[in-house]
């Protein structure tokens, strides 16, 4: 070590750190979200935002028992988060605040606490929460990060991507393509001559107009017959199946969201439209909901329920008003005969819940 070493003084290392909020964040999240719906995400879809509103409007309907705090707007805010994000973060004060973006530390892979980002109108604001203040709804966890969500999208995205494929193929197309343009061969003719006949051709629809050739030395003489002949530059799109293949990905996507690809079909009829209805308050609305439930209830102190298929009117409305009068009809029979009612109940395995 030379004598100047001693006299040198090492500079302190600088600490960088990243915040979830900010400007920054902000430009680096619609850059995402630009990537990714150029990846096939296809977020901005017609098909997509129709299934979101159909979460939107299941959700925000839902009768909610055991607490005030989830609000119809709250539940609608919940929906197309976890639709188009795979979760949605709520913090807990004197309503529900929701977030938009958080960072969070888990042991034993549930999450510990939260640095979560709440948007305001002139800004932002960051701070740390324990995981009891927050409300963490999810869908899509993966085995090797449970405490994430996943959209429906991130679960398909060839089937997105195809969509999006397909979508912005045709928007090209009708953007630059010569669609309605029509070649009429003409003999040689000076240009100026072509484009005031040219000219002459615009805004008579519909009327006959004759043209007479004076200059007829094209190829040595008068011009072929079939040379009169007009061709129609418009590309034949049916060729590529296009039709085929973007309805195909839009019953996928539909698919993916549950809604059953007969309810955007022409030809649907309303019993039709009443099953996709059930389907997806059933089988996709309603597990959402028993999921929202199950952390309300964890977190709120209280058992909270929450029931999509009573207002939605997702059932069988004659099938089951005949239900009912089977039952009504059994439960009197039993107690003529002596038969415990809740005893033949369970013996068909029928559960209060029911």
């Amino acid at each position: 070590m030379g004598l100047l070493d001693l006299f040198k003084r090492r500079a302190e290392p600088v600490e960088a750190r990243s915040s979830g909020s900010g400007y920054t964040a902000e430009i680096m999240a619609a850059r995402e979200a630009y990537i990714s719906g150029r990846r096939g995400i296809a977020e901005l879809t017609a098909t997509v935002q129709a299934a979101v509103t159909l979460w939107e409007g299941g959700l925000g309907l839902a009768d909610v028992d055991g607490t005030d705090m989830l609000d119809r707007r709250s539940l609608a805010l919940c929906a197309r988060s976890l639709a188009l994000r795979g979760e949605a973060l709520f913090l807990i004060q004197d309503r529900l605040v929701p977030c938009s973006d958080w960072e969070l530390r888990t042991r034993n892979g549930r999450p510990t606490a939260y640095r979560v980002s709440v948007s305001e109108a002139g800004g932002g604001r960051t701070f740390t929460v324990l995981a009891a203040e927050v409300l963490h709804f999810r869908i899509g966890g993966d085995m090797g990060a449970p405490w994430y969500g996943s959209a429906p999208l991130r679960r398909a995205q060839l089937t997105a991507g195809l969509l999006n494929s397909v979508e912005t193929a045709l928007a090209e197309i009708y953007d630059t393509a010569p669609l309605g343009s029509t070649i009429l061969p003409y003999p040689e003719t000076p240009e100026t001559d072509l484009e005031q006949m040219s000219r002459g051709f615009r805004g008579h629809r519909g009327r006959v107009m004759v043209r007479e050739s004076v200059n007829v030395a094209a190829a040595g003489g008068p011009a072929p017959a079939q040379d009169w002949k007009p061709h129609d530059l418009t590309p034949d799109l049916s060729k590529a199946m296009t039709r085929e293949t973007l309805a195909a990905a839009r019953d996928a996507i539909n698919g993916v969201f549950g809604i059953l690809p007969g309810l955007n079909s022409p030809a649907t009829t309303g019993p039709m439209v009443r099953e996709a209805q059930r389907h997806l308050a059933q089988w996709v609305l309603q597990p959402i909901a028993a999921m929202i439930a199950e952390e309300a209830s964890d977190k709120l102190g209280g058992p909270v329920a929450l029931d999509v298929m009573r207002p939605v009117q997702a059932f069988d409305t004659a099938g089951r008003a005949r239900a009912m009068g089977a039952i009504i009809q059994a439960l009197a029979m039993a107690k003529e005969s002596g038969v415990d009612p809740d005893m033949a109940l369970k013996l068909v395995n029928w559960n209060g819940d029911d």
